[in-house]
């Protein structure tokens, strides 16, 4: 069964006086797979935010459909075994983390021994256990983003919806966030979630949707985006011979030379062609590495249309 599900989703929003429309998403058709990490792309208004508030039935759409587990989003049933993580969570300052963690656990029907269990389990794989007593308002935005996403999964849901998780975290703790959603999916565990980081993206995902100006423009396995993608390799030299570099130039390859390396490109078909070349000139290469077409690449080639 699929996990997520939309249907001819639209959600067309009404803006100023004259309540002129803005069409923020526009005929979605989007499947997410049990058990798989989805990354959600898109630019600032993009539609992202909209559509991850419509499958959480915090806002409805103006047509279509949305499922979770085959399930309409409108139904209670549906959003129960789902943990969500808004864009910017706000909580109460005078509360301590442990106590958020108490309160969402509590309305979520989880027992006062799960609670405990489940709460300490999180908060030490996000490393936030020295924290848990001390009262929000001395979390800084990186620890208020870990707290977040611990009261999100407190319930043990089967789909984790995430509005840019990685907001808000240094190098640390977007690291124990990507490990603590690896272990998820390894549990079996459903991840959707958007995000602007890209590298993040290629790291975690089974597969990627890129939606822009409400649009879905592309959805698929990120393998398909990005391994064994590329035309050519980026070829480096240590400290060659002048007579070696000048070979090479009389080959009429582009080189970028440096004070202790050369570099170069060359085609993929050219390759073998180019090993024979060095081995006449007595030229060993230092490293040989594909130059592959990234994620980047990708996402900005719809970003630009």
């Amino acid at each position: 069964m699929e996990a997520i599900r939309t249907e001819n989703l639209s959600k067309i929003y009404r803006q100023g006086l004259r309540q002129q429309k803005v069409l923020a998403v526009n005929d979605l058709n989007l499947t997410v797979s049990e058990g798989e990490i989805f990354g959600f792309l898109g630019p600032n208004g993009a539609g992202k935010s909209t559509t991850i508030k419509i499958l959480c039935d915090l806002i409805r759409p103006t047509g279509g459909k949305a499922t979770i587990k085959g399930r309409d989003v409108r139904q209670p049933e549906a959003r129960r075994p789902m943990g969500y993580l808004p864009e910017n969570p706000s909580y109460y300052a005078f509360l301590s983390g442990w106590e958020l963690l108490e309160f969402h656990g509590t309305i979520h029907g989880v027992s006062k021994s799960q609670i405990r269990e489940r709460g300490m389990a999180l908060l030490e794989m996000l490393d936030m256990t020295e924290a848990a007593h001390r009262p929000l308002r001395t979390y800084s935005k990186g620890m208020i983003q870990r707290l977040g996403i611990a009261t999100s999964l407190i319930h043990d849901p089967l789909v984790i919806i995430f509005d840019e998780p990685m907001s808000g975290l240094d190098p640390v703790g977007r690291k124990l966030v990507k490990d603590l959603m690896l272990h998820l999916r390894a549990q079996g565990k459903t991840i959707f979630f958007s995000t602007h980081i890209l590298h993040d993206v290629e790291i975690i995902c089974d597969r990627i949707g890129i939606i822009t100006r409400g649009e879905l423009k592309f959805s698929g396995d990120l393998t398909d985006v990005i391994s064994d993608s590329f035309s050519s390799y980026e070829v480096v030299f240590r400290n060659p011979e002048p007579h070696q570099v000048q070979s090479l130039q009389q080959e009429k390859f582009s080189l970028r030379t440096y004070e202790d390396r050369v570099e170069l490109e060359v085609d993929k078909e050219k390759l073998s062609e180019f090993l024979e070349t060095c081995v006449k000139i007595g030229l060993e290469p230092y490293t040989i590495d594909p130059k592959r077409f990234e994620l980047e690449d990708f996402f900005m080639g719809f970003i630009s249309e």
